[in-house]
C-alpha cells in the first residue's frame, strides 16, 4: 500500500484546504447573517469531505507507522483537531450573539492555522520552527 503514499498525502492536503476553505464560507456566511450558512447541503459536503480527510489520515498514519503517541507534534495536532471542532460547533450553531460567533470563529480559524502549521513542520511549535525559533 505504500506505493499509493503520493497520492493519498496529495489527497490528504487537497481535503485540508477544502475542509478549511469550506468552513470559512460557512463561518463568514453565518456572521453576515446568511442562514444558508448552515444550510443542509453545506453541511452534508463538509461532513463528507471530513470524513474523506480522516479516512485519507488514517491509511497515511497505517502506511507510516506514525501514530499520535509516538509523534509529539501528531498528538498536539489530533488533540487540537478535537478542539477546532469544538470551536467550530460554537462558531456555526451553539452561540447566540454575532459578537460571541466573531470570537469563536477566529478562535476556530487560528487554531486552524497552529494545525496546518504544525503539519508542515512535524513539530510542535509548528510555524515558530520555521521562523527560527527553535
Amino acid at each position: 500500500m505504500i506505493e499509493f503514499y503520493p497520492q493519498i498525502k496529495s489527497i490528504h492536503v487537497w481535503l485540508v484546504m477544502a475542509s478549511g476553505s469550506l468552513f470559512l464560507l460557512r463561518g463568514l456566511l453565518v456572521l453576515a447573517g446568511q442562514s444558508w450558512g448552515n444550510h443542509a447541503a453545506l453541511k452534508y459536503l463538509s461532513y463528507t469531505i471530513d470524513t474523506a480527510l480522516l479516512t485519507a489520515a488514517f491509511m497515511l498514519m497505517t502506511m507510516l507507522h506514525m501514530y499520535p503517541i509516538s509523534h509529539d507534534w501528531l498528538t498536539l495536532k489530533v488533540l487540537l483537531l478535537v478542539v477546532y471542532v469544538v470551536l467550530g460547533v460554537q462558531a456555526l450553531r451553539r452561540s447566540r450573539t454575532r459578537a460571541a460567533r466573531l470570537g469563536w470563529f477566529i478562535a476556530a480559524v487560528a487554531t486552524y492555522l497552529v494545525m496546518f502549521g504544525i503539519a508542515r513542520a512535524h513539530h510542535p511549535l509548528g510555524w515558530l520552527r520555521w521562523w527560527g525559533w527553535v
